[in-house]
């Protein structure tokens, strides 16, 4: 007979020895080993196990091992006083920010609740009012206070990008027809590079996706960045993996189509399978290009012959369909970065000195929730309607506010 794995667990077991299963579970990707819960829940499992054996914490700490005992910490040793010392340690002895220390407390009390469940602990311990008492409150950080791309804004940014492209295209197109190969395909690159920022930055200002379903996440295999083949720009809609984890069409409003379609053109993918935003770093692409060439069989002569015939490796790839990955998420920030100083856009916020990502998504937020409400805004945004009044209740605070000062006008009017 079977014997249930819960029945097996006894206070002797070590903590450590559920960490891998738990990952599994909470990972993402084949058998949990992608995502980046997994790694940062691997990080905090293990300083929580150091700190439970006395390796971490000030110099008084010796665990919360019995003095005369030789061994790892087990299940036998965690009780709610346990968490509690560990919610002191996160707020006071590491120096954290306050919604850190809430943060990597959570991934804490995440497995505790996870150990309960599995049979390793009769009781969620991190989650008694006891051992969540030192825990800092939240960091006074109030929903309108995250970055936002105003309006103004937005229009500086998507229409240096737009002017950028369009400078860099008409260059191209219009060269002149005894131009050397090197100089076409300088302005070809120039073209591509100024189109690709042109439609990332629309379609970061106009659809609200998140970045992290549009580009390319190294900690999870299954974001590899949009492809040609999952955007129809003829009905303007685009196939993405959204954060609950399914895939979902998201909405391509007219701003961002003739960008997409003028980007299209002008790369021509070789296979809908393209990522739309390809990475354009030359290392990469350089490396991508030796070995796939090497695999067909060229010899290292040849390869170097056709790199050298080139001004870019991804016009290469483009010619040889050598399909590259997508740019990464942190690749996006980058251009951003770039992109922001470029258009001279003064930016005020403690967190970003450029227009982040998530910004361009807020910015939208902002605007359907002013326009439409918080129904029709939900939709759009790929979230709940509670989630989305949370996140933007300063619009309706200032709404009320509104409202309230149009009161007090008209009763101090009618008493006059």
């Amino acid at each position: 007979m079977t014997q249930n794995p819960s029945s097996t667990r006894s206070g002797s077991t070590p903590l450590a020895s559920s960490f891998e299963r738990y990952l599994q579970d909470k990972g993402k990707g084949r058998g949990g080993d992608g995502g980046n819960y997994r790694r940062n829940a691997a990080r905090e499992l293990e300083r929580f196990v150091e700190w439970a054996a006395g390796e971490r914490g000030d110099e008084d700490w010796t665990g919360i091992i019995p003095e005369d005992v030789d061994r790892d910490p087990t299940f036998g040793d965690l009780n709610e006083r346990v968490f509690r010392e560990y919610a002191r340690h996160l707020s006071g002895d590491r120096g954290l920010k306050q919604n850190t220390v809430q943060t990597y407390y959570a991934y804490i009390s995440a497995w505790c609740g996870w150990c309960v469940n599995e049979g390793y602990l009769e009781a969620h311990y991190a989650q008694r009012a006891s051992a969540m008492a030192p825990l800092p409150d939240d960091d006074g950080r109030k929903p309108g206070d995250q970055q936002a791309w105003t309006p103004t804004q937005r229009h500086a940014l998507t229409r240096y990008v737009d002017d950028q492209a369009r400078e860099a295209i008409e260059a191209y197109t219009t060269l002149d027809a005894e131009a050397d190969s090197v100089a076409k395909q300088r302005a070809r690159y120039a073209a591509l590079k100024a189109a690709r920022d042109r439609a990332l930055v629309f379609v970061l200002a106009y659809t609200a996706v998140r970045v992290g379903e549009l580009l390319r996440d190294p900690d999870d295999p299954r974001r590899r960045g949009v492809r040609w083949g999952e955007l129809n720009l003829e009905d303007g809609s685009m196939d993405v993996y959204r954060k609950k984890q399914q895939w979902d069409a998201a909405s391509l409003p007219d701003p961002v189509l003739s960008p997409l379609r003028s980007y299209r053109k002008l790369m021509a993918p070789p296979s809908d399978r393209w990522p739309v935003f390809p990475t354009f770093d030359q290392r990469t692409l350089g490396s991508l290009v030796r070995d796939e060439l090497a695999d067909q069989g060229h010899r290292p002569e040849v390869i170097a012959d056709r790199r050298a015939s080139h001004t870019r490796d991804l016009l290469l790839a483009l010619e040889e369909d050598i399909r590259p990955r997508s740019l990464t998420t942190d690749g996006a920030r980058g251009i951003l970065r770039r992109l922001t100083d470029a258009a001279e856009i003064e930016v005020e916020h403690p967190k970003h000195e450029y227009l982040a990502p998530h910004g361009g998504r807020r910015g939208m937020g902002e605007v359907l929730v002013r326009a439409f409400g918080y129904t029709v805004a939900a939709r759009f945004l790929d979230n709940s309607e509670e989630m989305v009044r949370e996140r933007y209740s300063h619009i309706e605070a200032g709404e009320l506010g509104d409202v309230a000062t149009e009161a007090i006008a008209d009763i101090d009017t009618e008493s006059r």
